[in-house]
């Protein structure tokens, strides 16, 4: 069992370069090997995240992962089994719950403890869920560049969308577009970059732009009344 620094160290070499052995596919067994993720219709980031999750499990709980999963078959509907749980999040944010569920257990994993470490890494980000943030999306009230968000990336990913596909279209219609420009925003948020209303700054800036101080006000209502002949 490697310590957590270690830990750290081989989650973020297998997140940069995860090779799938027959070990860790992402291919139930009975499948041909031709198989791919896009003909299965599956999401070939995701799939290519629970890879490296299972890489991760591997390295780390060697003897536990074997006990838990000898069987390649069992492995491969555990692996689907995960992806579907999972598969709100993102990629990135996947691979970072893995990392946090390996540095702060001795322990292997279960699908719980995954779903409640994602969960936990977007908290602490301030970051709502992708399932939140379309919620909050499809009710905030017009303007909405003015409403009030829990988090811009609510505001971004719904704009990116479309307000009019969130309003006007059922979610199973409308969820995959915005989930996909909500994972697009999450990536660059745990990139660093601090997300904001770009539109609410513009609004503002238009605001104070036509705002007229008193003075100006009085010469054009003097203005006026001369046209007016009062």
């Amino acid at each position: 069992m490697a310590d957590q620094h270690q830990a750290g160290e081989l989650a973020q070499q297998i997140a940069r370069k995860t090779a799938a052995s027959p070990t860790t596919s992402a291919i139930p067994a009975g499948r041909a090997e031709t198989k791919t993720a896009d003909d299965a219709g599956l999401d070939t980031d995701l799939v290519e995240a629970i890879n490296q999750v299972f890489a991760l499990f591997r390295l780390n709980y060697h003897n536990q992962y074997y006990a838990a999963w000898s069987e390649a078959q069992q492995l491969g509907q555990v692996k689907r089994l995960w992806l579907e749980a999972l598969g709100h999040f993102s990629s990135d944010l996947i691979l970072m719950g893995a990392r946090r569920a390996i540095e702060g257990s001795e322990y292997l994993p279960t699908l719980n403890r995954m779903l409640a470490s994602c969960s936990e890494a977007l908290g602490e980000l301030g970051l709502p869920t992708a399932s939140a943030a379309y919620e909050e999306a499809c009710l905030a009230p017009s303007p909405k560049a003015e409403a009030t968000w829990t988090h811009p990336i609510a505001y971004l990913a719904g704009r990116d969308a479309g307000w009019y596909l969130l309003a006007n279209h059922q979610r199973s219609e409308a969820w995959p577009t915005f989930q996909t420009h909500y994972n697009q925003w999450l990536r660059r948020a745990l990139a660093g970059e601090t997300l904001t209303i770009p539109e609410r700054k513009a609004i503002s800036a238009t605001r104070e732009e036509d705002a007229m101080s008193m003075d100006e006000r009085k010469e054009a209502l003097s203005a006026l009344k001369e046209q007016l002949g009062f």
